[in-house]
């Protein structure tokens, strides 16, 4: 394995590709090119054509050229750093920071290649064996690395071993894991999934050794007499069930929009007062809700019905006083007609009549 520090700043650990699967790719790509190079030169001997020496030379070099150079360059940029021995062991070349290879990159290594495979090939043994990641010296040139894409299936943790053993699941709901460390978790649950692998010496040694380890990080120690397997089977199985629980959390809170809803006071509205501005008020809720209805206060202006022909006036401008032709039209209206409507506007003896709200002016 190894660190790979993408353009993100994230770092990923990738498998390196093994030197005998590189070797062992290259080897199939060097047999389809020698093979593909004997074939067309077989070709042009017997097609009879009656070409010079300077002709065959030229279709040599040109046909090298493709094979040697065009095939890894081609193949590598549109399959994303594979050729088919690589696709064969499963392998792919990808750039330092984890990207795909592009064009420049693979055309590096194929030139590079052409040298290390026929000339340079102890050098390119030895780098590849030097470096940490495998790199040859079209790698280096190139600023790739060659990794592993298939990995081996890791083993599951046996069923007995994958869950809180029922004598300590009382002790389980104490336990404090926040000082357990990545790799001692790790190699707890590595030697769990090997348990009926390993020999019973070197089980007993090895459960022991780590079940020492995993209790220096974790508290509080388990009750005497607890077996070292079930001891780390149940430290694995809550650390287990902790991470999952906080990952749903963490899942639930992206996928749940935060947004609030409408308070219990509903939407307010802003309603016009006597002393001019305005003030927000709480509307009335809409049908679909259970609340009573509040009605919004507003302001009424009282009506004062004056006797015809006196002098006094209503404190609130009426309708002739704010436009000419209704005064006009006011005037022309009988006396007869006026009366009826004062004595139908007035309140009845049984109703009292509404105080005023507003004095009348002096």
């Amino acid at each position: 394995m190894a660190e790979i520090v993408t353009g993100e700043a994230v770092v990923l650990d990738i498998p390196i590709a093994a030197f005998p699967t590189r070797l062992a790719a290259v080897l199939i790509d060097l047999a389809l090119q020698y093979f593909t190079l004997f074939l067309v030169i077989v070709t042009v001997g017997t097609s009879g054509t009656n070409a010079n020496a300077a002709a065959l030379g030229a279709i040599f070099t040109v046909v090298f050229v493709l094979v040697f150079i065009g095939y890894p360059t081609i193949f590598e940029t549109l399959s994303r750093g594979k050729t088919l021995g690589k696709m064969a062991l499963g392998v792919r070349v990808v750039s330092d920071d984890g990207g795909p290879e592009r064009f420049r990159q693979a055309l590096i290594r194929a030139l590079a290649g052409l040298f290390e495979f026929t000339i340079l090939a102890p050098v390119a043994l030895l780098t590849s064996l030097v470096s940490a990641r495998g790199k040859r010296l079209g790698d280096i040139f190139a600023g790739t690395c060659v990794v592993q894409e298939r990995v081996p299936r890791t083993q599951g943790i046996p069923v007995f071993f994958a869950s809180v053993p029922p004598p300590l699941t009382d002790w389980a709901r104490t336990l404090d894991l926040s000082g357990l460390s990545d790799v001692t978790a790790e190699a707890a649950a590595s030697y769990l999934r090997r348990f009926d692998e390993l020999r019973p010496a070197a089980r007993d040694e090895l459960g022991v050794r780590l079940a020492t380890a995993v209790s220096a990080q974790v508290s509080p120690p388990p009750p005497p007499g607890t077996p070292p397997s079930a001891y780390l089977a149940a430290i694995i199985a809550v650390r287990h069930q902790r991470e999952s629980a906080k990952f749903a959390a963490m899942g639930r809170a992206a996928v749940v929009p935060t947004a609030s809803g409408p308070t219990a006071s509903g939407p307010t509205t802003a309603v016009p007062t006597a002393s001019g501005p305005t003030t927000a008020v709480p509307a009335a809720p809409s049908a679909a809700t259970t609340q009573p209805t509040v009605p919004v206060p507003t302001f009424t202006a009282p009506t004062q019905v004056q006797p015809i022909g006196t002098g006094s006036t209503s404190p609130l401008p009426t309708d002739s006083q704010q436009t000419e032709p209704a005064a006009v039209e006011a005037a022309a209206v009988e006396a007869p007609a006026a009366e009826a409507v004062v004595v139908e506007a007035q309140p009845s003896h049984s109703e009292p009549a509404e105080a005023p709200r507003f004095a009348p002016p002096a």
